[in-house]
């Protein structure tokens, strides 16, 4: 299997790009809330709801972030797509729907 490097540091690029944003836009609304609240506790409660949503996604977020980050070092250090269990080639399309797997598909069942 022959993987296009800098294809594939360019999309994981993209991808870091993408959660970065998504992670402050999510932080800028928790803090700046766009809806106008009314005191009543019931738009408290949904708020609060709301914003534990939030924060979830911003922790799903940071975590495909890490994921991204160690793709990028394992291109840099010329371990990316190899499983990090067998060490071999990890299948095109499995690196093609998940770009940050470390993992052929047999040792990720």
């Amino acid at each position: 299997m022959s993987i296009d490097f800098e294809a594939a540091k360019q999309n994981l690029l993209q991808l870091k790009e993408e959660y970065q944003t998504r992670i402050a836009d999510i932080e800028d609304h928790i803090q700046n809330p766009q809806d106008d609240l009314n005191e009543h506790w019931e738009d408290q409660a949904i708020a609060y709801r709301q914003n534990d949503m939030r924060k979830n996604l911003i922790v799903e977020a940071q975590q495909s972030l890490g994921y991204v980050d160690h793709a990028l070092s394992r291109i840099e250090s010329g371990s990316y797509g190899e499983c990090e269990v067998c060490a071999e080639p990890i299948e095109a399309q499995r690196l093609q729907a998940l770009p940050y797997a470390t993992l052929c598909m047999q040792h990720a069942e």
